[in-house]
């Protein structure tokens, strides 16, 4: 079996998660990327993966392929559209592409009669709308990591923010929308393009407004609220095949999606789910993408049998702009009850600049344990134990 796993940077998803997961299956990989140096020892070609044609003369030109795949947010239609010209299971380009661009997610899912949540587009040049004076969200229509992702709470606010993020992101369109208040909760899914199962979902801390940067996500099991209003989404955009991770907010008129990320939950939480479950949710979905139908993957005994208590995954977040003069190492422990992986994002003598999102972080905990009281417990002591320091 030969699978070429298309990818920009290096994510633990791809290089401890997936890589790993398709030598277990004993398949041959190639890696497609526009960064060959930073994946050594591997089978790699040097290649634009952002343009199809591009990715389909490099397969076309190297050995036939079995499984064409990628995890990266930014090139989920292009793999698409590679997968089916060469006549391999994979994902509806025209899903990948809904799933990215905010504004037509909000679109798709007014004209399905799934949801209507004001949303107004802002391509370059346009000014702010003046009519809106509550409090408004603020986004880039294709961005990730919560950068600029900010919160207008009044007009005045509105005009300046959308100022300030269209000087940082010149030829970007915006999407301002309303602010969904609510608890913030994910929903995991996994499917074969006929049918969707759910993995779980996790209830979301978010760090102090305007700013959106994700502090901590808690296990909320597998029958987590809103599910059902989740997967009517997904089924009206079209996401259903392969792992797709959902972010939405139950406000007081019900379930909102914020939006549909059409791959595999990230920062270490696949890894915590993967763990959670006992199962191995890498290996699941490259045979999604072999063509191998999900009732042969997925058993909900094994879900059942493999569920280990309460998680939780907590980025340890820089306060201030400045040196990295202390970093706890790469490490599995156990604490007490609890089972800790500390994965550092930063290193020792790195400069940080605060930014407000998820670039801030400086290190991914994730813990198990037999409750929630436990797994607090360890997140108290290993930071006070091993706390990460910038002067």
């Amino acid at each position: 079996m030969r699978l070429y796993l298309a990818t920009l940077n290096p994510t633990d998803s791809v290089v401890s998660g997936f890589l790993p997961a398709a030598d277990s299956l004993g398949w041959e990989v190639t890696v497609l990327t526009d960064r060959p140096e930073r994946y050594p020892g591997r089978e790699t070609i040097g290649t634009d993966v952002r343009d199809t044609r591009a990715v389909i003369d490099t397969i076309a030109r190297h050995h036939p392929p079995d499984v064409v795949f990628s995890n990266s947010d930014h090139i989920q239609a292009e793999i698409a559209l590679a997968a089916s010209y060469f006549g391999l299971p994979g994902k509806d380009w025209r899903a990948c592409l809904t799933a990215k661009n905010k504004s037509l997610t909000r679109r798709t899912l007014a004209l399905a009669g799934v949801e209507s949540v004001r949303s107004v587009r802002l391509p370059p040049g346009d000014p702010p709308p003046t009519d809106w004076h509550g409090p408004v969200v603020i986004k880039p229509r294709e961005g990730v990591a919560s950068e600029d992702v900010l919160l207008a709470r009044n007009a005045r606010e509105l005009w300046t923010t959308v100022t300030a993020v269209k000087a940082r992101r010149p030829g970007e369109t915006l999407v301002a929308e309303e602010y969904l208040e609510g608890p913030l909760l994910t929903l995991e899914t996994i499917g074969d393009g006929r049918e969707i199962r759910v993995l779980g979902g996790f209830r979301t801390t978010l760090g102090p407004l305007p700013h959106f940067v994700e502090e901590r996500l808690d296990w909320a099991g597998p029958d987590v609220p809103g599910r059902d209003h989740v997967l009517a989404a997904l089924k009206a955009v079209g996401a259903g095949f392969g792992a797709c991770h959902t972010e939405y907010v139950l406000t007081p008129d019900g379930p909102r999606i914020i939006e549909i990320n059409y791959r595999v939950i990230g920062d270490n939480c696949d890894f915590l789910l993967a763990d959670l479950l006992g199962v191995p949710l890498f290996q699941w979905i490259l045979r999604l993408h072999a063509g191998e139908p999900i009732a042969d993957i997925y058993e909900i005994s094994e879900i059942s049998e493999g569920l280990r208590g309460h998680g939780a995954a907590v980025s340890l977040l820089a306060e201030r702009t400045g040196t990295v003069t202390a970093a706890p190492p790469a490490q599995e422990l156990a604490m007490g009850a609890a089972q800790v992986w500390h994965n550092p994002v930063r290193a020792l003598g790195d400069y940080v600049r605060l930014t407000h999102t998820n670039r801030d972080y400086l290190g991914l905990l994730r813990v198990i344990a037999p409750d929630p009281a436990a797994v607090d417990d360890a997140v108290r002591r290993f930071c006070e134990e091993q706390p990460w320091v910038i002067s």
